[in-house]
C-alpha cells in the first residue's frame, strides 16, 4: 500500500490513471520527481473497458484495453511512480504550491498538478434509463455482454465505439441492434463495413430512444422515427449505451478555465490558465478520443511540469 503524507510537499500529482495520466507519471517518474498519481475507478480509464484496441502502434495484431492498460501501469511503477487509489475533490492555489482536497478528508500540497482525469459515458436520457442500470441497461460491452447470452441485445450510437461494441456483443446476443439517429453512421470506414457483413447486426438508422421498459430487467424499447414520428416497440433484454463521452472536470470548475462542454482549455504545451497545473488527455479541450494522442499529451505535460518546478522551485 502506498503511503501518502500531508506534510510532504510533493513535486507532481496526477490525476487520472488513464493512458494520459500512466504516461504522464512514466516520464515524471523517470525523471526522479516524487510523482503520485490518483485513480478514483479503473486503471486505465475508457480503454480499460475496450475489447480490441487495434490502432495503437506496436501491436499489429491488437491489444485488449485491460492489457494495455496493465502494461502502461506497470511500466510506470518501474521507474517509481506510486499509484493511489482515491478521488480529488477540490483544488487550491496557495502562493506557488497547488492544493489538493482528497474525498477522505486529506489535504495535500504539490509544486505541480497534471490533470488527466478523463470522461465517463454521456447518458440518453430517458425515462428508465436509470432505473434500469445494471438490470438491462449497461455502458460497458466487455463488463456485462456475457450476461445476456442468447438474448435480443441494442446498441445505442453510430460511432467507433457503438460499432465496436457492437462487434463484439456478437458474441453474446442472438441479435444486435445498432440503433443511431441519423441514416448513415459516423463510424471509421473499415468498422462499418465490418457492421453491414455481420449477419448478427441489424441496422437501424434514424432512430431515438425515446423510453426503456421492462418490469424486473429490460424488456422492450420505445423508438421514434426522426423522420416521420412515428412510435415503434423493439424487445431487448440488454441496452447498451454509447453515444459520446464528458469529461471529469466537475471539481475544477471554480478554478480551471473550461469551454462551453467543460473540457479543460490549455495551449499546445498543456498548460492551462493556473500556473503549475497542466491538462492532458480526454479531458481536454481539443481532445481527439485516441490512445496514441492522450500519450503524446501525457508526455509533454510530464514534461512541461519538470521545466516548471527547474524555473520555480
Amino acid at each position: 500500500m502506498v503511503e501518502i503524507s500531508e506534510d510532504t510537499l510533493y513535486d507532481c500529482i496526477i490525476v487520472g490513471g488513464g493512458p494520459a495520466g500512466l504516461t504522464a507519471g512514466l516520464y515524471a517518474a523517470r525523471a526522479k520527481m516524487n510523482t503520485l498519481l490518483f485513480e478514483k475507478g479503473t486503471i486505465g480509464g475508457q480503454i480499460a473497458i475496450t475489447d480490441l484496441v487495434e490502432n495503437y502502434p506496436g501491436f499489429p495484431e491488437g491489444i485488449s484495453g485491460k492489457e494495455l492498460s496493465l502494461r502502461f501501469k506497470e511500466q510506470a511503477e518501474r521507474f517509481g511512480l506510486k499509484v493511489v487509489k482515491g478521488e480529488v475533490v477540490k483544488v487550491e492555489k496557495s502562493g506557488r504550491e497547488v492544493i489538493l482536497h482528497l474525498r477522505n478528508g486529506q489535504i495535500l500540497r504539490t509544486k505541480t498538478l497534471i490533470v488527466a482525469s478523463g470522461s465517463n459515458p454521456r447518458k440518453l436520457g430517458v425515462p428508465g434509463e436509470s432505473e434500469f442500470l445494471n438490470r438491462g441497461v449497461s455502458y460497458c460491452a466487455t463488463c456485462d455482454g456475457a450476461l445476456f447470452e442468447g438474448s435480443p441485445i441494442a446498441v445505442i450510437g453510430g460511432g467507433d465505439s457503438a460499432t465496436q461494441e457492437a462487434l463484439f456483443l456478437t458474441r453474446f446476443g442472438s441479435v444486435v441492434y445498432l440503433i443511431h439517429r441519423r441514416d448513415q453512421l459516423r463510424a471509421q470506414k473499415h468498422l462499418q463495413e465490418k457492421v453491414f457483413s455481420n449477419p448478427k447486426i441489424k441496422f437501424i438508422p434514424n432512430n431515438v430512444v425515446e423510453e426503456i421498459k421492462g418490469s424486473d430487467f429490460v424488456e422492450r424499447l420505445i423508438l421514434k422515427n426522426t423522420k416521420t414520428g412515428d412510435l415503434s416497440e423493439l424487445p431487448v433484454e440488454g441496452v447498451f449505451i454509447f453515444i459520446g463521452l464528458e469529461p471529469n472536470t466537475g471539481f475544477l470548475r471554480d478554478i480551471l478555465k473550461l469551454d462551453e462542454r467543460g473540457y479543460i482549455l490549455t495551449d499546445e504545451k498543456m498548460r492551462t490558465n493556473l500556473e503549475g497545473v497542466f491538462a492532458a488527455g480526454d479531458c481536454r479541450s481539443g481532445s481527439t478520443g485516441q490512445v496514441a494522442v492522450a500519450v503524446g499529451e501525457g508526455c509533454i505535460a510530464a514534461m512541461e511540469a519538470e521545466k516548471y518546478i527547474e524555473y520555480n522551485f
